[in-house]
């Protein structure tokens, strides 16, 4: 077999190889290549997932990639999966598909969970959320399709199977996973080091028990930060201001929700945290160059306007995104426009007509703790600054005098009220659609359960989209905008805060400015689909 490069958006390219042994082969080859553009890599089971930092760099990163997947091929000599500890963890066996898992294998509940318990697992490699190792290894009885339509919310600790893999959920997430158990193991901890207790190579044993304690595995020395990890492009922190001229943000009502985020922490999607960062990227960059900021400042993501806030020191504002009723003091203000606020003075949003998010910028960034690198916070990780609170007081970072805003005011279009088309590329599973035209021949409707991690679009209609024969697919990587296509008819594109690999097709990738549009959806919205240039044939 052939590597196969498969399209996967404008920033991203998805490697297809024979087997496990040719990913991390790969894998490490890439690291070693230590291309300067390349910001992310995401290995599977039978995938690579290889991200830039700008559309541009992409065609010699791809021509590259042949180049290293075909040498990789022609040895027949690959290396061996790395080796690691043994974790043993408990479940609790009452999982609210253990009775379907039965009826698939036809071993009955307690047959799965003898298979379950009774042959010891791998971590091949990591994914889809921080913490969150994919199994494989065990009985292969055990084998068994996703759900058809994926839950919105999966416990921490739900211990599931999906295809060969078994996985333990770390955190709260949506998932598609048979679920048959729990643990109370914690999988990710930031005090622990490595923070991640199943790597690659560590062999995991499952033991039956009635009640689980929760456990943290002793601290490890890490040496995985070598030839094959990719460097984490870090975003620039804000810069203490000096002593005496303390300048901040004090929070006096949050609105619905109010989190505070930069450009995104890419860099670590091999450990399963994903990008993160604004989820409206282009209305971010804008308000940060009208106050003067460099890249990678943090800023306010405010959910449907409600932010009522109080300046301590004299502060240079920007509104962009969904534009709010603003006022200072009660006199109105500008919208993508830089505002002096005044020390002592109120900022107050109402609520937007259109589009879901709003972002604040302060000339010099807010002040917050980073975690890995980035002051993002990822709601489905659920890493990085908490969400904004009443009586929230937001450090204000210093500025460089020589970095000016550039301009008055920037004439940029609001997010509609009406239909929202969204621009798609081809996936990486194009071919698995029955006809691409199909996708963007109906009306869509966005789902009440969207956020920030991705945007449930309802057909207006019934329609069957895959192919009957399609096998099942072995999850893989994810990009923001990735649009999957479950079984049970919706269909997902993803956010900021996107799971790192997932198991349904990835069928298109909508451009980078159709995700940005993609934010500012509210549920409810029309939304049409199209793509972009010629519409890939029913087997691309």
């Amino acid at each position: 077999m052939e590597a196969r490069l498969l399209p996967c958006g404008e920033r991203a390219v998805l490697v297809e190889l024979p087997d496990l042994g040719s990913v991390l082969a790969l894998h490490a080859a890439v690291g070693r290549a230590a291309w300067a553009r390349v910001v992310d890599v995401v290995p599977a089971s039978r995938t690579l997932l290889v991200t830039v930092d700008a559309p541009g760099a992409l065609e010699p990163v791809r021509a590259g990639l042949a180049a290293l997947a075909a040498r990789i091929i022609a040895d027949p000599h690959g290396p061996s999966a790395p080796s690691g500890p043994t974790v043993e963890i408990p479940v609790v066996y009452d999982g609210p598909d253990l009775a379907e898992v039965g009826r698939l294998t036809g071993l009955g509940p307690e047959g799965v969970v003898a298979a379950h318990t009774g042959t010891p697992w791998t971590v091949a490699f990591g994914g889809f959320a921080p913490g969150f190792g994919y199994l494989v290894g065990g009985d292969p009885r055990l084998a068994v399709p996703r759900r058809d339509r994926p839950r919105p919310r999966i416990e921490p600790g739900s211990v599931g199977l999906a295809g060969e893999y078994s996985g333990v959920y770390p955190s709260a997430s949506p998932g598609g996973w048979q679920l048959i158990g729990r643990t109370e193991v914690v999988l990710w901890d930031l005090d622990r080091e490595p923070p991640a207790l199943l790597e690659p190579g560590t062999t995991v044993r499952f033991v039956r028990s009635s009640l689980p304690s929760r456990t943290r595995s002793p601290s490890r020395s890490s040496e995985r930060e070598g030839s094959d990890a990719v460097p984490s492009r870090r975003p620039a922190p804000a810069t203490l201001p000096p002593e005496g001229s303390r300048r901040a943000l004090h929070v006096l009502e949050p609105g619905p929700l109010c989190l505070v985020e930069d450009a995104g922490r890419p860099g670590w999607a091999r450990l399963g945290v994903g990008s993160s960062g604004a989820a409206d990227r282009s209305a971010y960059a804008l308000g940060e160059r009208l106050v003067g900021n460099p890249p990678g400042r943090a800023a306010l993501e405010v959910l449907l306007g409600g932010l009522t806030a109080r300046a301590e020191g004299d502060l240079l504002v920007a509104l962009t995104g969904a534009r709010c009723p603003a006022s200072v003091d009660g006199v109105p203000i500008g919208h993508a426009a830089p505002v002096h606020l005044p020390d002592g003075t109120t900022l107050r949003l109402g609520a937007p007509r259109a589009g879901l998010r709003t972002y604040l910028s302060v000339r010099g960034g807010l002040l917050a703790t980073p975690v890995l690198g980035s002051c993002s916070r990822d709601v489905l990780a659920g890493i990085g600054p908490a969400p904004v609170v009443d009586g929230s007081t937001l450090g204000v970072g210093g500025v460089d005098p020589a970095m000016l805003p550039g301009v008055d005011q920037a004439p940029v279009a609001d997010p509609s009220t009406g239909v929202v088309e969204l621009d798609l590329l081809p996936g990486p599973r194009s071919d698995r659609l029955a006809d691409p035209a199909a996708l963007e021949g109906m009306t869509w409707r966005v789902g009440a359960d969207s956020n920030r991690v991705g945007v449930r679009l309802a057909a207006e209609g019934i329609i069957r989209l895959t192919r009957h024969t399609a096998p099942e697919l072995p999850s893989e990587g994810l990009v923001p905008g990735s649009v999957q296509l479950p079984p049970g008819g919706e269909i997902v594109v993803f956010l900021a805060d996107h799971p790192v690999t997932g198991g349904y097709p990835t069928v298109a990738v909508l451009t980078d400015a159709s995700v940005d549009r993609a934010a500012q959806l509210r549920p409810g919205q029309p939304v049409r689909l199209r793509w972009h240039g010629r519409t890939p044939g029913a087997a691309c």
